[in-house]
């Protein structure tokens, strides 16, 4: 890869993992500051209540996908990718400075509220947008690779904020981090969000997006529901290869650290370290596995994938719950990741690669959004909501049964490695010519 696909790759990655810090923060936190917006009570309950918060964050994404998919689509990659960021900047400001409880009783919730609806639509339209940019920013024959560091990013913005979780519980008292320290994460978020805000607004757009006279969508229609309408199979298509994905992943990272704090009986400092530890390793595997799919496909990846967590899903749950102490839970977190690489490391690329440059970003974004905002988002509050009824496990076979319905996506789904980004939706055209990818292949290999 050149120099300036390289370049492109850091700019929109670096964006995106402030992003992701400041919305996993939030997740990773939740256990600090859950006390300090709601009154005294069962603690499980309370974590439903920030829970809930935070799922309100994800039916926003909807609003956002739409929003900020159509600037994509129309203004370009780069204007959206730097509205996001503003926003995220914002929406941490918001919840660094929030009032508590015991200020001003349900007032501070009621901020912590619209701060999670501003990172909800920040979100909503950063996801595409990044994907998007990362796909159309790199060489045909490395579209799976290149796309991958999205999740690297995503994952790189967790290991920062689960770091800074780690350095503070070994730097400030419990009472402390209850009380006041766990602002500090949001503030560095919101500094983050600055610097990003620059790096973008020097950032290049794509050559695709700059090329879009034959790709199908009229100028009046980009980034409009109408024509994403006209690619409405693809967009369920979307919802579906997602919601299998977004589930396992969410409750992998985000809920792990909560689940084996609060399920295992892991002190909350080992099970901080477990998620760390493991999301390293999962970072790590991104490219490996995006740089696998350019070679075999993307299919290959996506169907071990989901043959895997629908297989696994219950006996790793099981297992992590009488784990007992960090090298069992590690191993069985690691396990967890693996499977859930072949899903992460090339949904970006995978779902791009179904749309026409006019309305990629719109439609990826709007359909990825609602698939999150029906199980992505509600899959820890889901969690809890079987915790608090006694029946725990019952969200394990939920995981499982999320997987198999998507496995039934991925089997019938054509392969989209091959696809020509700046011909989709004309027929015959769209595909790269077996020529041109054999002498892609040559090259690469020769390289």
């Amino acid at each position: 890869m050149g120099r300036e696909h390289w370049k492109k790759i850091w700019v929109g990655s670096a964006g995106n993992m402030v992003e992701w810090f400041d919305w996993f923060v939030y997740a990773s936190f939740a256990t600090y500051f859950a006390g300090a917006f709601f009154p005294e009570g069962n603690d499980t309950a309370k974590l439903m209540n920030t829970a809930g918060i935070f799922a309100v964050g994800f039916f926003m994404r909807p609003v956002g996908g739409w929003l900020l998919g159509r600037v994509g689509d129309r203004k370009g990659r780069k204007a959206a990718l730097t509205l996001t960021v503003t926003l995220m900047s914002a929406s941490a400001v918001l919840i660094a400075v929030a009032p508590t409880y015991s200020v001003a009783g349900y007032g501070g919730a009621a901020v912590l509220l619209v701060a999670r609806l501003l990172q909800g639509l920040s979100v909503g339209g950063e996801y595409a947008a990044s994907a998007t940019y990362l796909t159309e920013a790199s060489a045909p024959q490395h579209r799976g690779f290149a796309s991958s560091f999205q999740y690297v990013s995503m994952t790189a913005g967790q290991i920062l904020g689960l770091g800074l979780q780690i350095v503070l519980q070994r730097t400030m008292s419990t009472e402390a981090l209850h009380s006041w320290g766990w602002r500090i994460p949001f503030i560095v978020g919101a500094l983050g969000a600055a610097v990003v805000f620059y790096l973008r607004r020097n950032m290049l757009e794509t050559e695709v997006y700059e090329e879009t006279a034959d790709d199908g969508v009229a100028g009046a229609e980009k980034g409009t529901i109408k024509a994403l309408w006209a690619h409405r199979r693809e967009a369920f298509l979307v919802i579906a290869l997602t919601m299998g994905g977004t589930v396992a992943y969410y409750t992998y990272t985000t809920y792990l650290t909560k689940y084996l704090s609060n399920s295992a009986g892991l002190s909350k400092q080992t099970a901080t370290l477990v998620s760390f530890c493991a999301l390293i390793v999962f970072a790590c595997l991104q490219p490996l596995a995006g740089r696998l799919s350019d070679r075999i496909g993307r299919r290959p990846l996506l169907i071990t994938f989901a043959v895997g967590s629908t297989l696994l899903t219950v006996p790793i749950m099981t297992m992590l719950r009488h784990a007992g102490s960090f090298w069992p839970a590690l191993g069985l977190s690691l396990l967890a990741l693996v499977v859930v690489t072949g899903y992460t490391s090339i949904n970006a690329c995978v779902k791009a690669e179904l749309f026409p440059t006019g309305v990629r970003a719109l439609g990826v974004a709007l359909p990825y959004a609602i698939a999150n905002a029906l199980f992505g988002g509600t899959a820890e509050y889901v969690a809890l909501w079987f915790k608090d009824a006694g029946v725990e496990s019952g969200y394990y076979w939920y995981v499982a049964g999320c997987a198999a319905v998507s496995l039934i996506v991925y089997v019938t789904m054509r392969e989209t490695r091959d696809i020509d980004l700046g011909r989709v939706g004309r027929g015959d055209r769209a595909a790269v010519p077996a020529p041109v990818r054999a002498r892609e292949t040559a090259a690469d290999s020769a390289s």
